[in-house]
């Protein structure tokens, strides 16, 4: 039987229909490997930094330095440089107009890359605790970074693994783009937000950490389906402590948030067969009412004609079975 669930304090809907289900081996896709992008020829590659445009800041032995034209730095751990095609520019060349009523306003913000490994071919999921630990810090200086910038008021932060997730260059990376809007869906969540006595990610999180859509915790965080998962395997990473960005993080709650990270990008290559994958920071840095929140979804189901004429979604796996399947891979992995 199918159902239709809603989503926890927002008027979204999904369908949950298990009647068509599927094993989790019938979602598995081809593993992508080195893709169109041979390290021969990849320019995040370590040695290839002068096919970049410079580095705004480089991390290299716990230290930040930046490139000049002069020289690029070298022998690095995480590099992080402005897209070679924006989407944003910081020094926008159209000027704000409008047409019939219709207006427009300069492509002002920033877009940057965060290269995560001068090594081609390595995952996250095979990072030592302490390079995943230091990923997290690099994402929560990037992101502090840029909301300290005049005129942004949202920092994006995600990564596309797999060019049916988006990748265009398959090497280890993630993008951030510094916008000059609160994108509508965090509005239209801190407008709910700001109408309930008490943070509803919170009660989230009370919710899940005793669920049967719960899947793995640790001190500072905990991984579940949830209720009304979008497509099949979607985690959502919750913070016990409410902090509404990565800038309200300590090196504790980031090297916990790295380990449990870790844990489901693991379980999702043992379960599903190494799945392309979107993960999303979900953050608010000058709304403390908001709950910093990570999101996952692999990219093994499409988004078709229904869920583009009604922004509902059809969900061939339950979240209870899906979850069951990472809990067990976790439980009894490696």
């Amino acid at each position: 039987m199918s159902e239709i669930r809603k989503h926890y304090f927002l008027s979204e809907y999904c369908i949950i229909a298990e009647e068509r289900s599927k094993r989790p081996s019938d979602f598995a896709v081809a593993d992508e490997g080195r893709g169109k992008n041979g390290s021969e020829s990849c320019l995040f590659c370590g040695g290839a930094e002068e096919n970049t445009p410079l580095a705004t800041a480089v991390y290299k032995n716990g230290k930040i330095y930046s490139d000049t034209p002069e020289k690029r730095v070298r022998n690095w751990d995480f590099r992080c440089f402005p897209n070679l095609y924006p989407a944003l520019s910081p020094v926008p060349d159209s000027p704000k107009h409008e047409e019939n009523g219709l207006q427009a306003e300069p492509g002002y913000g920033f877009h940057e890359v965060i290269v995560e490994s001068p090594l081609h071919g390595r995952r996250l999921e095979d990072f030592s605790n302490f390079e995943i630990s230091g990923l997290m810090q690099v994402y929560r200086d990037r992101t502090c970074s840029y909301t300290s910038r005049e005129n942004i008021r949202y920092v994006s932060l995600f990564k596309n693994s797999g060019e049916k997730a988006g990748a265009s260059i398959n090497h280890l990376h993630s993008q951030l783009l510094a916008l000059p809007f609160c994108p509508p869906l965090l509005a239209r969540e801190l407008k709910v937000i700001r109408k309930i006595e008490k943070c509803p990610y919170c009660a989230i999180f009370n919710l899940e950490k005793t669920s049967s859509r719960l899947i793995s915790e640790n001190s500072e965080w905990i991984a579940f389906t949830p209720y009304s998962s979008m497509g099949p395997f979607e985690v959502w990473i919750l913070s016990r402590k409410h902090v509404s960005s990565l800038g309200d993080c300590s090196d504790e709650l980031l090297f916990a948030l790295g380990h449990i990270l870790k844990d489901i990008l693991k379980s999702y290559g043992r379960v599903l067969g190494n799945p392309p994958f979107n993960y999303m920071f979900y953050q608010l840095s000058e709304a403390p009412e908001y709950h910093l929140n990570l999101r996952l979804l692999p990219r093994i189901s499409i988004n078709a004609g229904f869920e583009l004429n009604t922004g509902s979604y059809i969900n061939t796996i339950s979240p209870e079975r899906a979850a069951s399947y990472l809990r067990e891979d976790l439980t009894h992995g490696e």
